[in-house]
């Protein structure tokens, strides 16, 4: 029900895309940590399997250590696909014998990608490839090419309706963190919220580490 892309940018930050036919696939499946690296728990997802991944590759873990060490915790790892990249863009996938449907992964540089109940292999090979090859200035707008690359491919069996991005840099929280919970065009739509948020991103971190230095906030009743 599920494809994602989880990926470290040269520059050292790290992100994520995902997309599914269910609900608000953001919320559960997502897992970012700035300086550390990214965890997706998807399929039946459990979604603790992130948090492990991330204390596992906080404490200096790699990205395979980081894998396995979730997967000890998981009462039922063939239900699971996990996908995780490290602080130095190492990267692993797990796809357990009961992950759904049409499935499959690839990992490259820095980056690594998986689904389930695809309409067939091609598309997780057109989400990387739509990654790898963007000339787009962003993180966030390479990440996105790659969604839309495997959704332009075939994406899932079944019409998707949920979509989320997230991106960690050199702060505690998420500089990006976009999610359409439900949407008949959920990557449409999720590339639509990047084009309004991508102009204040910059701002909106200013206002978080220094708000003396913050731009006027452009809304009724600010001084």
């Amino acid at each position: 029900m599920t494809f994602s892309l989880v990926a470290r940018d040269s520059g050292g930050a790290f992100g994520m895309v995902v997309c599914s036919s269910s609900p608000a696939v953001a919320a559960r499946c997502l897992h970012v940590r700035s300086g550390v690296g990214v965890v997706a728990s998807q399929n039946v997802t459990n979604p603790q399997l992130g948090p492990i991944g991330l204390d596992a590759l906080a404490s200096g873990a790699n990205a395979e250590t980081a894998l396995k060490t979730a997967l000890a915790h998981e009462k039922f790892p063939e239900y699971r696909q996990v996908v995780v990249v490290d602080a130095d863009g190492g990267t692993a996938v797990h796809s357990g014998a009961q992950t759904l449907g049409v499935h499959s992964s690839a990992q490259g540089s820095g980056a690594a990608v998986a689904g389930n109940m695809l309409r067939d292999e091609g598309v997780i090979r057109s989400l990387l490839f739509g990654y790898v090859s963007s000339t787009a200035p962003t993180f966030e707008g390479r990440l996105l090419d790659g969604l839309t690359a495997a959704v332009t491919a075939g994406g899932e069996a079944g019409p998707v309706h949920s979509a989320g991005i997230q991106v960690v840099e050199d702060v505690p929280w998420p500089v990006t963190d976009l999610r359409v919970d439900w949407h008949d065009d959920p990557v449409g739509e999720l590339r639509r919220l990047w084009t309004v948020w991508e102009p204040q991103k910059r701002d909106y971190r200013v206002r978080g580490v220094d708000p003396t230095a913050a731009p006027s906030y452009g809304v009724p009743g600010d001084l």
